[in-house]
């Protein structure tokens, strides 16, 4: 009877290894990017990139053709691959329009928008040598298929077709970031340039973007947490490894641990009188015991960035002076927060700041009166900035403008005082910034970044109380630290 038993079994184990073995080795066409097919744990069917449907692409593309004049026609090239030597490229990273549009992540295509043709591809095609070092690309049939174009072409067919669809156009707009002369040699382009029928298009992309959907909002809020995490692990690295370049090494590896596909930029990890140069980017000194670290940090997650900033002791206590400046921001950073709501403008929010900074430092004494021309010496940046696919996201959209429901932005108050300064010794050589993502609703304002700690007692807590590595549990004292 056992003999029985175990060959059922086995009979049963082969069947059911062979039905797998037959589900898994089912072909599955590889085009340069993740597919629901290929990358089942990333997008769900219906998908183009994660989170992302081919029904809001091609919503995207019918809104853009609402705003285009009638008769002219929208032309967006892919980023080029930008080389590092002669041989070895920087990694790629797409235009964020051409990405916004088309849901491709590959370099060399050409997208044509019009109201007479729809969305029409011109893709490159696979060079068996190039396959054989870098892999397969997205075709001509990847675009009718994948990313839902009405009309697609191989790269060669280009200059057959769209001078005709020049020739028929009123006027043409063209992202003049990734402009290529594979178009822009062309006759009629240069006519039409000529002509001054030629105008940028990111005026028109940037007004789509600016407001996120929902899909987009579910990224960003992603990515944010992504990066709060990245930036807590660090800070519990920072007692222990006090270098510059240690923590922006830590801080890429734990956005990237946690899925995000590159940092958002180059990590901004300012020790001591560093962290008054606003966009330092040499990260390769170490942090005196005593000094702060400024660390302005941010990941993208399929193609949507997080921008943050805090500011703390690796040692774990605050000085008296540090403490006073500390407060003089976060005190700062609230008001400002109030301001976050529908109708309100970087501007304003930009206005206050400045009041309420310049009549903080003269308090302190580090400004002789409110209104020196010594303040912009310490603080040349605005408020804040639009966050989206890029980290100063749709530049063409006014800090004059009014916000809207959907529209993210950062608020990051900052002192920059250099050691050159010429005011009292003891605040020479502090930069202080502390930045957090804002998304504006219907009725306030959300902070996407809340959960990264920065009130004194929190970072002080936590450096003190909770050792490093503790993984999992790190969200967890978080919690408790923010609650006392």
């Amino acid at each position: 009877m056992q003999i029985l038993v175990r060959k059922l079994l086995q009979r049963i184990s082969f069947k059911q290894a062979t039905g797998c073995r037959a589900y898994c080795t089912k072909k599955v066409v590889d085009i340069g990017q993740p597919t629901p097919a290929s990358h089942p744990q990333l997008l769900k069917e219906g998908e183009i990139t994660p989170r992302i449907t081919s029904e809001e692409y091609i919503s995207r593309r019918k809104r853009l053709l609402d705003l285009l004049p009638e008769k002219s026609v929208a032309i967006i090239a892919a980023a080029p691959v930008k080389m590092m030597t002669d041989v070895v490229p920087y990694t790629f990273r797409q235009d964020a329009d051409y990405s916004y549009i088309t849901g491709c992540q590959q370099p060399g295509g050409v997208a044509v928008l019009s109201h007479e043709y729809g969305l029409c591809m011109f893709m490159p095609e696979a060079d068996p040598h190039d396959v054989i070092w870098q892999g397969e690309i997205a075709g001509v049939e990847a675009a009718l298929k994948m990313f839902k174009a009405e009309n697609a072409y191989p790269m060669r067919k280009l200059p057959e077709i769209l001078p005709d669809i020049i020739r028929r156009s009123s006027k043409l707009f063209h992202n003049e970031q990734t402009a290529t002369p594979t178009y822009m040699k062309l006759e009629p382009f240069q006519k039409a340039a000529n002509n001054g029928k030629v105008e940028d298009l990111s005026s028109f992309t940037h007004e789509l973007r600016w407001i996120k959907s929902p899909a987009e909002l579910m990224l960003m809020r992603e990515s944010a947490s992504i990066a709060c995490q990245a930036l807590l692990q660090t800070m519990f690295h920072s007692k222990t490894y006090p270098y510059e370049a240690a923590l922006s090494a830590k801080v890429e590896y734990e956005c990237r641990m946690r899925g995000a596909q590159r940092m958002a930029f180059n990590p901004v990890v300012g020790g001591g009188p560093n962290a008054s140069v606003i966009h330092y980017s040499r990260n390769d000194q170490r942090i005196k015991e005593g000094e702060l670290v400024l660390m302005d940090v941010g990941c993208e997650l399929h193609g949507y960035a997080s921008d943050l900033t805090r500011t703390w002791p690796p040692c774990g206590s605050f000085s008296s002076t540090q403490d006073e400046l500390y407060d003089l921001i976060m005190q700062t950073s609230k008001e400002c927060m109030k301001l976050c709501k529908p109708g309100a403008t970087i501007r304003q929010i930009h206005n206050y700041s400045v009041e309420m900074l310049r009549k903080g430092l003269k308090e302190i004494g580090i400004l002789k009166d409110e209104g020196s021309r010594s303040y912009h010496q310490l603080n040349p940046t605005s408020i804040g900035h639009y966050l989206g696919m890029d980290v100063h996201d749709c530049s063409k959209i006014s800090y004059c403008r009014p916000l809207k429901p959907g529209v993210v932005i950062t608020i990051e108050p900052g002192i920059y005082i250099p050691s050159i300064f010429d005011g009292p010794e003891s605040y020479r050589g502090i930069g202080i910034r502390i930045e957090d993502e804002v998304l504006i609703t219907e009725t306030g304002y959300e902070v996407l970044t809340a959960s990264m700690p920065k009130e004194v007692k929190h970072i002080e807590s936590l450096l003190n109380n909770f050792c490093h590595g503790l993984g999992m549990e790190s969200h967890n004292n978080l919690r408790a630290a923010s609650s006392r």
